[in-house]
């Protein structure tokens, strides 16, 4: 008789970026460059650092639960009730929340293949059904996806812009599928990378929810260069938003991670200029793949998935001796392909030099 619950003892793990630290005293390497969690090259915002100094001074006292401030801040932001918003440490937190809060034992998830594996992970780690749909052309499927909801049916997460593979669904294509959807059924769009997007057609996720069955996750990881503080929010019609606050723990944002997120809406500058490091990054990288011979997947995040045309655990492994940081995709079942964040001008360069050596 096993002590472990089955679901939990047959789980396949999250596998999380190599950190820097282990890959310098594993290769035993001084400098190395990390693009494998799509996180900030910029860093962080200096009025966000700032906050979190100040803070620190209070941390013999418990955050406010509430997160008045921050949440206040976000309403402003978004023209919205403080009612509306839901904060989690990090958008993994709230997955889980979201599950906790609407899923029964008897009903099921539907996602697609080929995106953020943590949908898939929380819904077994809460002994939730998971049902994936194959994803057409590197992006969400919403027809098969469709196809594919049933009776049992709460939750569809859709990633947009996707995760690891940077596409996007549409506004026509996601009014489309909202349209059609049964009273029942609760969609999650996860949009962590929303402020690289470079086109026009592009669907906001706030702009739906007031007729929607609809949660809105977003982040301080990505843009803001706040991943080490954890905050997600998620955003939705109070009919939902009051029952994930039940469901959430009292202290899970840290007094810390409040002040320096509420810092960061501050620093538009910093904002701007992550986009602009970030676009002319692309573009460079872009370039480099083209001149290389190697196929990619156009993105509209802030890294590329690309196709290095040989085992990608191999591939991997030599950019670790350069130096180099990226994501294999054996995970995900992309078996040649690595996934690189976009980084400063002299990381892409640095990423590009390495990987022409590995494939040489």
């Amino acid at each position: 008789m096993s002590l472990v619950r089955k679901n939990i003892e047959d789980l396949e793990p999250y596998i999380a970026g190599k950190p820097i630290e282990e890959t310098q005293r594993e290769y035993g390497l001084k400098e190395v460059i990390k693009l494998a969690s799509n996180e900030n090259p910029v860093g962080a915002s200096p009025k966000a650092v700032a906050a979190v100094k100040k803070a620190a001074s209070a941390i013999n006292r418990y955050p406010d639960s509430n997160s008045f401030y921050l949440k206040n801040k976000l309403a402003g932001i978004f023209k919205l009730s403080p009612d509306n918003f839901v904060l989690g440490n990090g958008s993994d937190e709230l997955i889980d929340i979201a599950i906790k809060t609407f899923v029964s034992e008897d009903e099921n998830i539907v996602t697609s293949e080929t995106t953020f594996l943590e949908y898939s992970i929380l819904a077994k780690i809460n002994n939730r059904e998971v049902i994936t749909v194959p994803a057409r052309n590197f992006a969400f499927d919403l027809d098969a996806i469709r196809a594919k909801i049933n009776p049992g049916t709460k939750l569809v997460f859709i990633a947009n812009p996707n995760n690891p593979t940077g596409t996007y669904v549409n506004k026509s294509s996601l009014e489309k599928f909202l349209g059609g959807l049964p009273e029942n059924v609760i969609v999650v769009l996860d949009e962590a990378y929303d402020t690289f997007i470079d086109v026009d057609d592009y669907p906001r996720g706030v702009d739906y929810i007031a007729k929607n069955n609809l949660i809105v996750f977003q982040t301080f990881s990505k843009a803001y260069g706040l991943p080490g503080l954890r905050v997600g929010t998620a955003i939705a019609d109070s009919k939902l938003s009051l029952f994930m606050e039940k469901a959430r723990q009292p202290f899970n944002v840290n007094s810390l991670a409040q002040a320096g997120a509420l810092a960061a809406l501050d620093d538009r500058g910093f904002l701007k200029k992550t986009r602009e490091v970030t676009l002319e990054g692309k573009k460079f990288l872009y370039g480099a793949f083209k001149e290389m011979g190697l196929s990619f997947v156009p993105s509209v995040a802030n890294f590329i998935l690309v196709d290095v045309g040989r085992d990608c655990l191999d591939v991997f492994r030599g950019l670790l001796k350069q130096g180099v940081i990226v994501r294999d995709m054996k995970q995900y079942g992309l078996d040649t392909f690595v996934r690189v964040s976009i980084g400063t001008a002299r990381e892409n360069r640095k990423f590009i030099s390495a990987l022409k050596k590995v494939l040489a």
